[in-house]
């Protein structure tokens, strides 16, 4: 007799995330390439035309080739391998820059923010752009899937030498499991959305040799995740 639950473990499969990433940036280049072939074609036949509804077709057509090779490039971007290049950088000034993105991007949802930050003469070293990435892809998440009512509380503090930045997130109601938070990639998509952002975010901030946490508190019926980064140990040296 055959054991179906042991036959069942043979058939699944268990591919590395190394060889996952891989074959997303392969498929991602050759895709492009594709769709570059097609720019061009499309390109030559606007030339042609002299039709004007010809014309707007082949724009419109240009503009759907030109949003799905910007898709596959932040695809191959979100899976690629976290390199920082650290710089000395004040984090009172690390928190303004990323407000000041966080409002020129979210100008609508940045309204329900409410910031708290207490850092002193706090200094980090950071690579500037990968922070500025992974706050933005921390913030955009927080803001599109399933938002309670009330203020989104964002504060930044320092606590035995690590710069603290905590999100918290009103949520009526939060079942999701926060065990493996931002270690489970894949997991959950939808249109145009590959469940890619908070692994990322993780990645650099351990690259930064950080931890990124998170935890539901039932009690003010709320997420809370938490960043940490360590500081600058010339500038702990010098207090």
């Amino acid at each position: 007799m055959v054991d179906s639950s042991r036959e069942n473990q043979s058939d699944s499969l268990n591919v590395p995330w190394t060889d996952t990433t891989s074959f997303i940036r392969q498929l991602s280049h050759d895709l492009r390439n594709d769709l570059n072939a097609i720019e061009l074609q499309s390109a030559y036949l606007d030339e042609l035309g002299k039709n004007e509804e010809f014309k707007t077709e082949i724009k419109s057509l240009r503009e759907m080739v030109s949003r799905l090779a910007s898709t596959l490039q932040r695809l191959s971007r979100v899976i690629g391998e976290v390199s920082p290049t650290l710089i000395p950088y004040r984090a009172t000034d690390l928190m303004e820059d990323m407000r000041a993105k966080i409002d020129h991007d979210f100008p609508k949802d940045s309204r329900e923010l409410t910031w708290d930050i207490q850092l002193g003469h706090t200094m980090l070293n950071v690579d500037p752009q990968l922070l500025q990435e992974a706050f933005t892809e921390f913030f955009a998440n927080a803001f599109q899937h399933d938002r309670g009512k009330g203020p989104i509380l964002a504060r930044a503090r320092v606590d035995n030498n690590e710069f603290l930045f905590t999100l918290q997130e009103p949520k009526a109601q939060f079942e999701l499991s926060t065990k493996n938070w931002g270690r489970e990639p894949l997991r959950k998509t939808s249109l145009r959305h590959y469940g890619l952002g908070l692994n990322r975010v993780r990645t650099i901030i351990e690259a930064h040799g950080g931890k990124l946490l998170a935890q539901y508190d039932p009690d003010v019926s709320a997420l809370i995740t938490t960043l940490t980064l360590p500081v600058s140990r010339e500038a702990s040296e010098e207090a």
